[in-house]
């Protein structure tokens, strides 16, 4: 097992053990596969928690040869975690961890945005995604989780996307303790309309 894996392995079962969310194997595969055939020069997440997610799209764009990570999170204690993580892994060179409230340290993000991961607050993933609308690329890939499980949270999102692009929602069994079936909807955001 390379130090990468055992350090995904332990962040895993940190997240199960401590119902610390996360997106489980069966979504970050799907995720991961995203990335790799996006092939982006930067992707944007919100809501790093502890990294499990970062881990595995930051395991694609090695794959890709390219790309690096931009994540977002609001609790300290996570963010910190999130970046031992990173470090653990021998992968922080590809990952800039910020800390703070996604609406607001998005708009700092100057370069253009070709994946996006939305993954904090339902409420939050439409002011998230106006944000750094700006900032996307045409083609842009657009993911948000916990479709299945969080959709009246996110409605205003969904009924926006689904209405002014191509989007999808795709779901999953998971082997989560706290869920065991959910969704993700991937957008693929265009400038014309």
């Amino acid at each position: 097992m390379t130090v990468f894996d055992r350090v995904l392995q332990e962040v895993d079962e940190r997240c199960r053990e401590q119902h610390i969310p996360m997106l489980g194997s069966e979504k970050a595969e799907f995720l991961a596969e995203l990335v790799q055939d996006a092939q982006p020069t930067l992707v944007v997440e919100c809501g790093t928690a502890i990294g499990y997610s970062g881990l595995w799209m930051v395991a694609a764009l090695r794959t890709t040869g390219k790309g690096s990570l931009i994540t977002v999170e609001i609790d300290t204690g996570r963010a910190h975690a999130a970046r031992e993580n990173f470090r653990s892994a021998n992968v922080a060179n590809l990952i800039d961890s910020r800390v703070g409230d996604a609406t607001e340290v998005l708009k700092t993000i100057d370069e253009p945005v070709d994946f996006l991961l939305l993954d904090n607050n339902y409420s939050n993933y439409f002011p998230c995604f106006r944000a750094i609308e700006s900032r996307l690329t045409d083609g842009a890939t657009v993911v948000a989780d916990n479709v299945g499980i969080g959709a009246a949270g996110m409605a205003d999102y969904l009924s926006h996307v689904r209405s002014h692009y191509e989007s999808s929602t795709h779901w999953f069994e998971t082997d989560l303790p706290w869920v065991k079936r959910d969704a993700m909807e991937v957008t693929i955001y265009r400038t014309s309309r």
